[in-house]
């Protein structure tokens, strides 16, 4: 058999986290991971770029405002499903068969409830949230761009929940390679459905929505009937859907830290883009024209988060490997393997760092995600501050996401949770005081572009702060545990 042949062969079947060299396995059962991770960053690029080249400048701008809020809500619900899945995980690595699919069932309770309850809150809560980022009816035009999409997208958070809590599972037998063909299919479905609803049937950005909702769920049935098919083991008995309240407990111990950690991470988001509008509102109140600050941010978000996939990806996959391996009690390998993790995220940092600067020039990013008579040099001076300023410290975005997940990994959510709060705490007083002081009043589509600068600070400062406090358990819990 050929190295090539091997090599699929090996790809193909679910890794034994426990087994081998650390970086050898991260690689081999990140690689999917990531690219899984660049695949749902398409989803959201396709949206844009569609949008981009068929809405107008203000329904644009109403989309791109909504990603903050569309994250608080859909990252606590992907924040959950990962923390759950430290439980299945820690049981694989304890060869508990019966265990795996008490979890299973626990976990199909959870995110039922969790979905609804997130679907209500969100749909009750979206007039208010609009009203914190300065997104208001006196702008019609971006607000009901904005409202129309938000809306849509909450009714589909059972599909993204349900898609990540299957994926979960599955990456905690070692698989990580069955999501990724499913996204990959899903992707090539999204694309198409976009361009049906907005090219087509010029649906606006409700439309853009329906298509990711659809893609969705069709990702989420495809991919839970083919565990059901190919892991015999998952097949629930009638006794393990009758979960006692301690097994449900204990995944909320674990998903619920995790779930509040991102959601706390979006409502710094949602101040920062509160911030972002002023720069685009005048001393009376009216919004620019071309909104050139939230379009010039919206795409340097959306290629800064694009990059940040990889990242994700990497820590999903210490995430499960240290759970695996917690679960056998190989300490030395959780070590090795964490310690590993941050050097492939310094290379993988490097590489971004290069790709962003090199597509900032002549803001050559905000061409992909928009049409070009959207683009201004404000648009670009805008994005390019905020892509200079996060790039430069990317490496630190990257410690954070590695590190966190590590920690969660061995069990210690009460940290992630802590780090969750210094993060929303720095970028909120950041946000509130930093631009106002630079500018020397209030801020207004007038402001210095260094007021704006301060409030792109926000990013890396927040991330520093949540990095040290994850310091502690990553000194005291992983590298400096005796064996």
């Amino acid at each position: 058999m050929t190295k090539e042949k091997s090599f699929f062969k090996n790809l193909s079947k679910p890794v034994d986290l426990t087994k081998g060299s650390p970086w050898k396995v991260l690689l081999l059962y990140g690689a999917p991971i990531m690219l899984s991770y660049f695949l749902q960053q398409i989803y959201v690029l396709t949206d844009a770029i569609i949008c981009g080249q068929t809405l107008t400048a203000g329904q644009v701008a109403g989309v791109n405002d909504t990603s903050p809020l569309t994250f608080i809500f859909l990252q606590f619900a992907f924040g959950c499903t990962s923390g759950f899945s430290v439980i299945t995980a820690k049981r694989v690595g304890l060869n508990d068969e019966k265990g795996v699919r008490r979890s299973f069932a626990a976990q199909i309770y959870l995110t039922i409830i969790v979905s609804a309850v997130l679907t209500v809150l969100s749909i009750i809560l979206l007039p208010w949230l609009l009203g914190v980022i300065n997104v208001t009816p006196t702008n019609k035009e971006v607000y009901d761009a904005a409202y129309s999409y938000c809306f849509v997208i909450f009714l589909g958070i059972v599909t993204q929940m349900g898609y990540n809590f299957v994926c979960g599972i599955l990456r905690s037998y070692g698989d990580s390679l069955t999501p990724l063909v499913f996204l990959v299919v899903s992707t090539a479905i999204n694309v198409a459905l976009d361009i049906f609803f907005l090219a087509v049937l010029k649906s606006g950005p409700s439309g853009a929505a329906v298509a990711t909702v659809i893609t969705q769920f069709l990702s989420m049935a495809g991919c839970f009937v083919y565990t059901m098919i190919k892991y015999k083991s998952l097949r629930l008995k009638k006794e393990d859907f009758k979960c006692s309240a301690s097994e449900l407990l204990n995944h909320l111990k674990q998903g619920l830290p995790l779930g509040l950690q991102f959601s706390i991470l979006a409502i710094g988001i949602i101040v920062m883009q509160g911030g972002v509008v002023k720069f685009d509102i005048d001393a009376n109140g009216i919004m620019l024209p071309l909104t050139p600050a939230q379009n010039g941010v919206g795409a340097a978000n959306k290629l800064i988060n694009f990059l940040m996939s990889f990242f994700n990806g990497l820590g999903v996959a210490i995430l499960g490997f240290n759970a695996q391996n917690l679960g056998k009690g190989n300490y030395d390998a959780i070590k090795k393997g964490t310690l590993q993790s941050l050097i492939i995220m310094l290379v993988i940092s490097f590489v971004c760092l290069g790709t962003g600067f090199g597509l900032s020039i002549g803001g050559a990013y905000q061409y992909i995600f928009m049409s070009a008579e959207k683009i201004t040099a404000e648009s670009i001076k805008y994005g390019n501050i905020l892509v200079y300023v996060d790039f430069a410290l990317y490496f630190v975005l990257g410690f954070l996401i590695v590190v966190r997940s590590a920690v969660q990994g061995i069990c210690k959510s009460g940290y992630v949770l802590g780090a969750g709060i210094m993060e929303l705490a720095a970028r909120i007083l950041i946000c509130v005081f930093l631009p106002p002081l630079i500018n020397g009043g209030a801020i207004t589509s007038t402001a210095s572009s260094a007021a704006f600068v301060g409030l792109c600070f926000a990013d890396p400062g927040a991330w520093i702060l949540a990095s040290l406090l994850l310091l502690a358990p990553l000194f005291k819990s992983i590298i400096g545990k005796k064996y």
